[in-house]
């Protein structure tokens, strides 16, 4: 493989991952400004929220499947194609139920991350897969971005004119994968119900899976939850939340390839134990105490495991799967974006039944606390102490 074709396709994928969350995480620091302008009902928040994850988690798998099959810079142009439509589409929204077609197919902007997992690797050695996945994974700064940029925008030019300015993000992006592309690719042919079939009966498959929803899904729901969370329940400024969300999004984004690279150094099961910890921690401080200061410690420390945790279980994935790498990619990262999809409506079904939120956080700390036991559990399995 050419090393200066990796040099162009890592940083247009990772950019183009960074569009891609952009547009899929809008929704969020919009939100306050959206219920200032029509009545959003607040039972139907988290539901709005969480409907983009939907299509942006199951397209994780056919995605990953045409990365291979037909290339990534074909998966992206058309990727990038698609979304001009649901951007438009929200821009207009003066509703809820448009505010959710337009969600749902803003899904596809989270889909496109199993298309670089996919393609990345194939423009670097094995030993440095670690890193590639984590520097691709860094595209995930696309919801910090919405979450930092967005609210100050909309302050000036108003919530409907900051959506349509991503409709100049989608289309150069769509321009720069059709110029830049790689279009000789290695491709893989093989049926996608044969590669399915293929991993199925592999138990590491679900149990990476299971980790990837904790850590990926810690991820993106706190990065949708948090800004509207932060104006209900502490009565920060719109721009202020949109400010700390971007804060939590950043540190996971940046810390994920520092986990690749542990993971190419170290043993990346043992640090994955470690991240797990931590991440326990940071969930059982948020279910006892939401005093301001108490509650940003706990989401600094969730996201600083969140971060190291996705890099390191990409480290893991083409380590126990090398030939079936696409679909894997596809199907750990549908749960991890799956594992985004309940926390809000978890966190909202608290709060209605028992007038708090905190056990929302400890159900994060108990699936913590299993994946844990599942880590030591696989060690022994494999004859690892």
């Amino acid at each position: 493989m050419n090393k200066s074709t990796g040099k162009v396709q890592l940083p247009l994928q990772t950019l183009s991952l960074v569009a891609g969350f952009m547009a899929w995480t809008i929704i969020a620091p919009l939100m306050p400004f959206m219920s200032q302008e029509f009545t959003i009902p607040e039972s139907q928040k988290a539901i709005i929220l969480a409907i983009p994850v939907i299509l942006g988690s199951i397209l994780r798998i056919p995605l990953g499947y045409y990365a291979n099959l037909i290339g990534a810079r074909k998966v992206f142009l058309f990727s990038f194609i698609f979304l001009l439509i649901p951007v438009f589409l929200l821009s207009m929204a003066q509703s809820t139920a448009m505010l959710m077609v337009a969600g749902l197919f803003l899904g596809v902007g989270g889909a496109i991350f199993s298309v670089g997992v996919t393609s990345v690797p194939k423009y670097f050695p094995k030993e440095k897969h670690g890193l590639a996945n984590g520097i691709y994974g860094m595209g995930n700064i696309g919801t910090a971005v919405s979450a930092f940029a967005a609210p100050p925008i909309a302050n000036a030019i108003g919530w409907s004119n900051t959506v349509k300015s991503y409709l100049v993000v989608m289309a150069l992006f769509a321009l720069l994968n059709f110029l830049l592309g790689d279009k000789d690719e290695p491709k893989v042919k093989q049926p996608l119900m044969d590669q399915i079939k293929g991993v199925l009966p592999e138990y590491k498959l679900y149990l990476l899976s299971f980790w990837y929803f904790i850590t990926f899904g810690s991820f993106v729901a706190f990065g949708l939850f948090l800004p509207n969370f932060l104006v209900n329940n502490f009565g920060l400024d719109k721009v202020d939340a949109g400010v700390r969300t971007g804060t939590f999004i950043a540190i996971a984004t940046l810390l994920r390839p520092i986990g690749g690279v542990l993971g190419d150094k170290l043993r990346a099961m043992d640090v994955l134990k470690v991240v797990f910890v931590g991440l326990i921690i940071g969930a059982v401080m948020l279910s006892i105490n939401h005093q301001i200061f108490f509650f940003t410690a706990g989401c600094l420390i969730i996201s600083a495991c969140a971060g190291l945790g996705n890099g390191l279980i990409f480290k893991l994935a083409p380590t126990y799967y090398s030939k079936q790498a696409g679909i894997v990619n596809g199907i750990v990262s549908m749960m991890g974006g799956l594992g985004g999809f309940f926390p809000p409506l978890v966190i909202a079904a608290c709060a209605a039944n028992f007038g708090t939120n905190k056990p929302a956080f400890a159900f994060l700390a108990v699936f913590g606390i299993i994946a844990l036991i599942t880590m030591f559990w696989m060690d022994k399995k494999e004859g690892r102490n």
